[in-house]
Formats: C-alpha cells, sequence, structure tokens
C-alpha cells in the first residue's frame, strides 16, 4: 500500500550515486509529524529536488564532456537534477493544494534520462495493538 512522501522522504536516481533528501515547503499547509506532506508539483531542482552526488548519464553534457576529455572513459560530474515536470502519477484521488499528493510509488524524470524514486517516504504508519 503506498505511502504519503512528507518532507525528509529519501530518493535515489538510477543515475546518481549517492541518496537525495525531498524537501518540502510549508506552502501546501498540511503538516504530517510537524513536517509537510508533498504533492506531485514539488518537483523543482535545487528547492525539492536536491542533487544524487555524482551523475553517471551520458547524456548529461558535462558527464560527456568529462568522459571524452578521459578519452572514453566514463566520468561521473556533479549531478545537477534537471527535473521539469511533476511527478507520476501520484494519487489522483487525494489532493493537496488542488494537486495530486505525492505516494511512495510515484516517480520523476530527469532530462538526462534518470529516473527518481523514494527509498523511504519520511512517512509511516505505525499501528498500535
Amino acid at each position: 500500500m503506498p505511502n504519503q512522501v512528507c518532507m525528509g522522504a529519501m530518493m535515489m536516481c538510477t543515475f546518481g550515486v549517492a541518496p537525495s533528501s525531498l524537501v518540502v515547503l510549508p506552502t501546501n499547509k498540511v503538516m504530517t509529524g510537524m513536517v509537510p506532506d508533498a504533492n506531485i508539483m514539488d518537483h523543482i531542482p535545487m528547492t525539492n529536488i536536491m542533487p544524487f552526488g555524482m551523475c553517471m548519464s551520458p547524456s548529461n553534457p558535462t558527464v560527456a564532456a568529462a568522459t571524452a576529455a578521459a578519452l572514453g572513459v566514463l566520468t561521473p560530474m556533479p549531478c545537477i537534477p534537471a527535473t521539469p515536470a511533476p511527478w507520476v502519477t501520484g494519487a489522483p484521488t487525494v489532493l493537496l493544494a488542488n494537486m495530486p499528493t505525492l505516494d511512495n510509488v510515484s516517480t520523476l524524470n530527469c532530462i538526462w534520462g534518470g529516473v527518481i524514486s523514494f527509498t523511504t517516504p519520511g512517512e509511516f504508519t505505525v499501528e498500535v495493538p
């Protein structure tokens, strides 16, 4: 069962070398455990999506240039996320600030070819016996 995503959710990019934490500004005005909840529009690079360490995508111009300079040996370069489109698909039946809420099975595409997904949602349901 998908979980709602909130500030602090951990993500990974298929071309990144390190995890990153989702940053959610309190503009949606819904909090879980004192941290803001996210919707599909929380995809802005360097605001919501922080770097994943180094990028290994040959489509990234900086990686391509460094690889060419190294005579074809793949040379990772610092990650600068490029995510112009919203998360897909979110939870379309649950709206947050008039947009679908973000759940932990949603993905985000980087223009350099990476797919960003969640490793932890930042929010967990605890059942008390």
